[in-house]
């Protein structure tokens, strides 16, 4: 089993002056899980080589089990350290792919026709793509194989407004992930904010946020053995 893992390779929060990328739980707890099932796990980026993290994610209040397990684990480090472009790969040659959220995506990922082709083409291969967070929003120009919005008509979560407003980046974000998702025919479904939420239409799943990111993962592996 083969997972390809989606990264963010952008660092600026708008015109803050602050600075994004992804975020640390949403890769962590799903890499894991991942590898303690044995999967060979792959991690891409747009630009290739160390993605931004955003530093908000590794502070103390942030941090899990996962993401220390994350830091101290020097494969894992020299993983991070080394993306490929995501340019260079395809859903050849994988299983499954899932990508990670963070601000970082809404500006980078969410307009990159490297990343629009890959989940286009994976799930015309009849393959599984997860995201969680503010990943969903990367789906906003990806289009199902009638070229009609891939997520008309299907339902997703995401990065809810009200979480959006509750860190307040309401104004910064190029766009709302969930009113994108509606606007292009998404049945959007949520939890309360910051509760783990998971929805799976088809192949497709979504994760609400941060701690939606392990049970998405989980998710994700149950799609592949049921496949």
């Amino acid at each position: 089993m083969k997972i390809l893992m989606v990264l963010t390779s952008h660092d600026q929060l708008g015109d803050t002056g602050r600075k994004t990328g992804f975020w640390l739980e949403e890769l962590a707890a799903p890499y894991y899980v991942f590898k303690d099932a044995g999967a060979d796990v792959v991690l891409a980026s747009p630009k290739g080589g160390k993605p931004p993290l955003d530093p908000k994610s590794n502070e103390p209040g942030f941090q899990t089990d996962q993401t220390r397990r994350f830091e101290a684990d020097a494969d894992a480090g020299a993983a991070l350290s080394s993306t490929v472009r995501l340019d260079a790969v395809g859903h050849d040659g994988f299983d499954a792919v899932f990508y990670p959220g963070g601000h970082g995506p809404l500006w980078d990922l969410a307009e990159d026709a490297a990343s629009i082709k890959l989940i286009e083409t994976t799930l015309q291969a009849g393959k599984p793509v997860a995201l969680v967070c503010h990943a969903p929003g990367v789906l906003r120009h990806v289009k199902a194989a009638d070229g009609k919005p891939l997520v008309e008509g299907k339902v997703v979560t995401g990065f809810t407004n009200t979480e959006e407003e509750a860190v307040g980046l309401t104004q910064v974000v190029p766009f709302l992930v969930e009113d994108e998702l509606k606007r292009n025919g998404g049945r959007f479904s949520k939890a309360g904010d910051w509760a783990p939420y998971v929805v799976a239409e088809g192949l497709l799943i979504t994760g609400q946020n941060p701690a939606s990111s392990e049970p998405a993962a989980e998710r994700l592996l149950k799609q592949l053995a049921d496949a």
